[in-house]
């Protein structure tokens, strides 16, 4: 009876307990959410340096490592936690000295794309879209609002620049002039870093870096991608006697024992709700802006 036990379970395992397998391995990673520094409403929803860290460091640490996989989903978001998540996987893979291969899902555009340039190669799905390598801001004006219920709004600024952009007072021309600058840099950047990691790859097209976006099979001719192809497709053709063993971040002990969150948090969690659906619904309308 025990022995029967110790086979089914022991059957489920790479080798026989106590057997090691000298296959090589590729770790998966998976890559899915707006990229923001604050956690999202939903678990694993958002991709930020301090979600990626420890699993990042996971998937280079695995014995017998060939290469690691990017299985990329964004639509993109904070520039600098992108590139902040991009250089770490940079750096890991300067360090362990593997290839890096991503491939895009539903979409790998703005700063998904970014995350996708850590990588050695680049595939898509055909349907997959790809690019909008360009800077975009978004924002809310409410003067009226407090105007019509007659809420009186009272700000008080040390320097004339402190109070640019605030969504309860009229736009300056003068302060879009100024956001607009800030994006032009970042747009430099971001150019940069592309053409650092494509090289000759990218192909003369007068759209490349407008903010355009390309399906997969588009982004072949451009030199966005390199190739066409599923994970496990490319995976198994590119290393055949090869391990694909997806790699995950752990969760927090008390999820994993199935207990629910600790008293404190969830009174914080009634003080944030509303925080919490202005976020959704701006991680909402990020996605949607590419038809998902």
């Amino acid at each position: 009876m025990v022995s029967s036990l110790q086979d089914r379970l022991t059957s489920k395992l790479p080798g026989r307990l106590g057997e090691r397998s000298d296959k090589p391995v590729v770790s998966m990673v998976r890559l899915h959410g707006v990229i923001s520094p604050q956690a999202g409403p939903v678990p694993r929803a958002v991709i930020n340096a301090q979600s990626t860290e420890k699993v990042l460091e996971r998937a280079f640490a695995v014995e017998r490592l060939a290469a690691v996989a990017l299985l990329i989903n964004s639509p993109g978001g904070s520039p600098t936690q992108s590139a902040l998540v991009a250089d770490r996987i940079r750096g890991l893979a300067q360090e362990h000295q593997v290839p890096v291969l991503a491939f895009c899902e539903d979409v790998a555009a703005s700063g998904g794309y970014w995350l996708a340039c850590a990588a050695d190669e680049i595939y898509a799905h055909p349907t997959s879209i790809v690019g909008s390598i360009g800077v975009i801001s978004q924002g809310f004006g409410l003067e009226g609002l407090i105007q019509r219920f007659g809420i009186e709004r009272r700000l008080y600024t040390a320097g004339g620049s402190k109070s640019r952009l605030d969504p309860f007072l009229p736009e300056k021309p003068e302060d879009v002039e100024w956001l607009r600058g800030l994006q032009d840099q970042l747009h430099v950047l971001f150019q940069d870093w592309v053409t650092e990691r494509r090289g000759d790859r990218l192909k003369e097209d007068e759209d490349l870096f407008t903010g355009e976006v390309w399906t997969g099979a588009r982004a072949v001719e451009v030199g966005l991608v390199d190739g066409l192809g599923t994970p496990r497709g490319v995976l198994t053709e590119r290393f055949p006697d090869a391990e694909l063993t997806p790699v995950e971040g752990r969760k927090p002990l008390l999820a994993r024992l199935g207990l629910g969150a600790p008293a404190a948090a969830r009174s914080l969690a009634g003080v944030d709700s509303m925080l919490g659906v202005a976020q959704a619904a701006d991680i909402r309308a990020t996605w949607a802006r590419y038809g998902l």
